[in-house]
């Protein structure tokens, strides 16, 4: 009888350094054989350092890869590590810094092993029991939620978690002007852009990009998608987001008008007033799927513009009037001219007269997918809708001049038609009630001219640089406080969402530009990137060259190897394009992740499907 000897793998020596002896310390040589298991090696090393502690959270990170070894039964040969590999024992959870939009720095302990996107959820669940969100900047619908002593539950814990609670959820004192002067201001969208080349990877750790234990970070939401916001249980998250909104305002990284600037000043100079006094109760309100919806919970009423929203339900889902029309680029048309125009189902149409309605029209427009953006002076009486339609040579520039009371039908109806719905949508009426109670906002008060004029309020904490060159401070202020009669009523939760409703009208709200080079084509130029859209921009004059909607994407994928974004779309359109201020990954992650919101159900009450995320947003380096 014949016995078969027993194979022995050779030992071989493997060095590992260990966080806790310092970064000076020798790293500790280990001997072991290709078969042993992750979970092995730690242990030996652990015995080897005789130091007693909870190793519990500590994982080994190959430094060459840059790669974490998370799975303990998985072998050395598996990992496909060998003797020239440089390992480190290190905790998977090291100390952050995080910058809030609100100035506030925390310090907190976060996962540096875990793709971002979970760590950031992780983050997000501490400081307020459900997404803040911010590099994947998705919300996850919170469980059920109890409130204890006006707060979420968990932070009724200690007087130490009470006092982080009032720290996130009040609205801070603006920083001496002195500070406010040298932040970053973008001087045109060069600038803008180079903003977003920052973003981390969702699909990667911490670690693996970079970042060290207490390194600093921008804690900053991303995506402009705001599920369920609800003021009863979100305070922290609604007001991180007027912060955010707050300071995209005064350093001019979203444009508004002179009017819209004295209101965002007066609401801001509200706000302030409301946070330094007694804490506000909380308004109840069911849960809330966006701004929109929020608004029809919070909205202002004004009595006389409900009546008028009442007469106008009556009529049929169509609109009718006279209304003047101007195009800027074409030669045909000096100023504005008056035409009789028809709004049905997504689409204008506009003939010489009344009663050629009966004849074909000069010309119908369909609306959907189109740019519209207010062009509203309510000083001047000027109210005018500035729509961009797609076309196949471009875009379609249109100005449409209304009066006060046409300008919120026609305005909401623009709207919705860009969005692919009609007259009959049941949102028509909340926004009509939505655009005619912010132009009452805007409406001087008899009277407020004179009221409080004594009042010495800090302009430079209130509006953008452009307006502190243009006015003085002994300007200014009176028309803050003229507009501030308009707000000063509001409750401080209802002040923060109008707030937030002005910046989310803002015709560059919710736009992250990446400059690109098209291909085919010798010049960069501007991609946008929204919630719901991509925008072709000429970097060197500003202008909308091209809108593609999502809903008509067919697909899109990377060439990793050239860097090229390919994406196609309905109708044989397809476009191609490299990135030059960012990875294209972090375009990709853009487009992806706002389509991964828009699977979200507005029934959705379980988690995040991260598997999904991960698809949408980690390309070949997915999940």
């Amino acid at each position: 009888e014949c016995r078969v000897p027993s194979v022995t793998m050779a030992a071989w020596d493997l060095c590992v350094t260990v966080e806790e002896l310092g970064p000076e310390a020798p790293p500790f040589k280990v001997s072991v054989t290709s078969d042993l298991h992750i979970g092995g090696v730690i242990l030996r090393i652990v015995e080897k350092t005789q130091i007693k502690k909870n190793w519990s959270d500590h994982a080994l990170w190959w430094e060459q890869k840059e790669q974490w070894l998370l799975r303990p039964s998985w072998t050395l040969e598996k990992y496909e590590i060998h003797a020239d590999a440089r390992l480190s024992l290190t905790s998977q959870h090291k100390p952050l810094r995080l910058d809030l939009p609100n100035g506030t720095t925390l310090r907190v302990q976060a996962c540096f092993s875990r793709p971002v996107f979970q760590t950031v959820m992780g983050v997000c669940h501490l400081l307020s029991n459900n997404q803040l969100f911010v590099t994947a900047c998705v919300t996850m619908t919170g469980s059920s939620q109890t409130l204890s002593n006006g707060m979420p539950v968990h932070f009724a814990d200690s007087p130490q978690t009470e006092a982080v609670y009032k720290l996130l959820s009040v609205s801070l004192p603006a920083p001496p002007p002195e500070t406010i002067t040298r932040m970053l201001r973008p001087s045109g969208l060069m600038d803008k852009a180079q903003v977003h080349n920052r973003w981390l990877d969702s699909s990667r750790s911490l670690l693996q990009q970079g970042v060290k234990a207490e390194d600093k970070l921008l804690l900053r939401f991303k995506y402009y998608c705001f599920h369920d916001l609800d003021p009863k249980y979100d305070a922290v998250r609604l007001t991180q987001l007027y912060e955010q909104a707050r300071w995209a305002i005064l350093l001019e990284e979203v444009d508004c008008t002179e009017e819209e600037m004295m209101l965002f000043a007066a609401l801001q100079y509200h706000i302030g007033k409301v946070s330094l006094s007694e804490p506000q109760p909380t308004t109840s309100c069911p849960a809330m799927d966006d701004l929109d919806s929020a608004l029809k919970c919070l909205e202002v009423k004004m009595e006389s513009e409900k009546t008028r929203v009442e007469d106008m339900l009556e009529m049929a889902p169509e609109l009718q009037d006279y209304l003047k029309l101007f195009r800027p680029k074409r030669l045909t048309l000096k100023g504005y001219k008056q035409f009789w125009f028809t709004f049905k189902n997504t689409s204008i149409s506009y003939y010489k007269s009344r009663e050629e309605t009966l004849k074909e029209p000069i010309q119908q427009m369909n609306l959907k997918g189109c740019e519209v953006a207010p062009d509203v002076s309510v000083a001047a009486q000027k109210y005018c809708i500035r729509l961009l339609i797609p076309e196949a040579e471009g875009m379609n520039e249109v100005y449409l001049r209304c009066e006060n009371l046409q300008y919120s039908r026609w305005m909401a109806a623009c709207r919705l038609a860009s969005k692919g719905k009609t007259l009959a949508d049941c949102s028509f009426s909340s926004e009509v009630e939505n655009i005619q109670s912010f132009l009452a906002m805007q409406q001087s008060t008899p009277g407020a001219n004179n009221a409080q004029t004594d009042e010495i309020i800090n302009t430079h904490s209130l509006v953008s640089r452009r307006y502190q060159k243009k006015y003085k401070a002994k300007q200014l202020t009176p028309r803050i406080l003229e507009a501030y009669q308009n707000v000063s009523q509001l409750p401080l939760t209802q002040a923060l969402v109008k707030f937030l409703q002005i910046w989310q009208a803002l015709p560059d709200f919710g736009v992250s530009y990446f400059v690109v080079r098209f291909k085919g084509c010798r010049k960069d130029e501007v991609l946008g990137v929204t919630n719901n859209r991509l925008i072709r921009i000429n970097l060197s004059t500003g202008d909308v060259a091209k809108t593609w909607r999502y809903n008509t994407m067919r697909q899109w994928n990377v060439n990793w190897d050239i860097k090229q974004m390919a994406i196609e779309f309905n109708g044989n359109v397809n476009i191609a394009f490299s990135c030059v201020t960012a990875t294209c990954k972090i375009v990709h992650e853009y487009i992806g992740g706002y389509i991964f919101m828009a699977t979200r159900s507005r029934e959705q009450t379980e988690g995040l499907n991260h598997e999904l995320f991960f698809k949408l947003t980690g390309g070949h380096e997915a999940l």
